[in-house]
């Protein structure tokens, strides 16, 4: 779905001067690319899309540490007896 659009580029000074019509396009055609010294620096995405590429991203590794719900069903094993080893002499 995002894939689909025609990314428009901006040098930073027209996205700069022209901010309305920047956002406008990205509301009506879909996400555009501002460039700076004609690289690729940033992209306007319309808020649906960004919260959809939000909710399909991975999660960070602290949030899942943290997270209250279990990462993982775990089976764990029962424990082996001890098992009597003899004595090592140091001598």
């Amino acid at each position: 779905m995002e894939g689909s659009y025609s990314v428009k580029r901006w040098p930073v000074q027209d996205a700069k001067a022209k901010f309305s019509e920047l956002l406008d396009t990205c509301l009506s055609e879909g996400p555009q690319m501002v460039t700076r010294r004609g690289a690729e620096a940033a992209v306007l995405v319309p808020a649906d899309v960004w919260r959809r590429m939000q909710a399909r991203a991975p999660r960070s590794l602290k949030s899942l540490l943290l997270a209250d719900e279990p990462r993982a069903e775990l089976e764990i094993p029962p424990r082996t007896p001890w098992i009597d080893r003899p004595p090592v002499d140091f001598d």
